[in-house]
């Protein structure tokens, strides 16, 4: 599975013979896609524009309902816990929500319900990609995974101390920070490497990784 970070939370993968765009928002997009994977509806994760690039009649796109009108196209919806697999590639639905990040007293910038986050699997591998999320209960069950794609960025998801813990919790083989906004990746990267022996892979938007 190689992965190139687009920006944000926007990745290109490539897997079991599919090019695969997740949370397409920001970077180039420059090739035809088997399979477009949006966590939500916000447009910094489900960008029409971006998805049009990118779309052509065979693409597969899998998102929560509301995305799409959004997007003018059929979507295929997931719930947490269920699955789906193309060709050599399965998908699998988690929770992704706040219950300590709020837009308005008692009214979540993500509430449970609005979006998740994807465990991607192919060749034996695992990627899990959190979405925007808090450091939530659920994902302390999550077992084997390779390479963890995980919001630190605060203010709408988790900040580096959050993003730390879920990360020791779930315990991957290795963890890229991203929706980093202001916050330093470092220090992150110093946390988590304190306490555990999980290999933290700082990128820069147009670098790839391969696991």
């Amino acid at each position: 599975m190689r992965l190139k970070w687009l920006g944000h939370a926007s990745w290109k993968i490539k897997a079991g013979g599919k090019t695969i765009y997740v949370d397409p928002y920001q970077g180039e997009y420059d090739e035809k896609a088997d399979l477009i994977l949006s966590t939500h509806s916000h447009t910094d994760h489900c960008d029409p524009s971006k998805i049009n690039m990118v779309k052509v009649d065979e693409t597969v796109i899998v998102a929560p309902a509301d995305c799409a009108a959004k997007i003018g196209a059929t979507v295929k919806s997931l719930k947490p816990g269920e699955k789906a697999t193309f060709g050599e590639v399965t998908v699998e639905a988690v929770e992704a929500y706040n219950f300590k990040r709020f837009r308005s007293p008692g009214v979540p910038f993500h509430p449970k319900g609005l979006g998740v986050g994807y465990l991607i699997r192919s060749g034996g591998k695992t990627i899990y990609h959190v979405g925007d999320s808090d450091f939530i209960p659920e994902m302390k069950d999550l077992k084997g995974v390779d390479l963890l794609l995980i919001p630190s960025g605060g203010t709408y998801t988790m900040d580096n101390e959050d993003a730390a813990e879920a990360t020791v919790a779930i315990h991957p083989k290795a963890a890229v920070p991203i929706h980093i906004w202001d916050t330093d990746p470092g220090a992150f990267k110093r946390k988590v490497e304190s306490v555990s022996d999980v290999k933290v892979v700082v990128m820069r938007p147009g670098e790839t990784y391969e696991i």
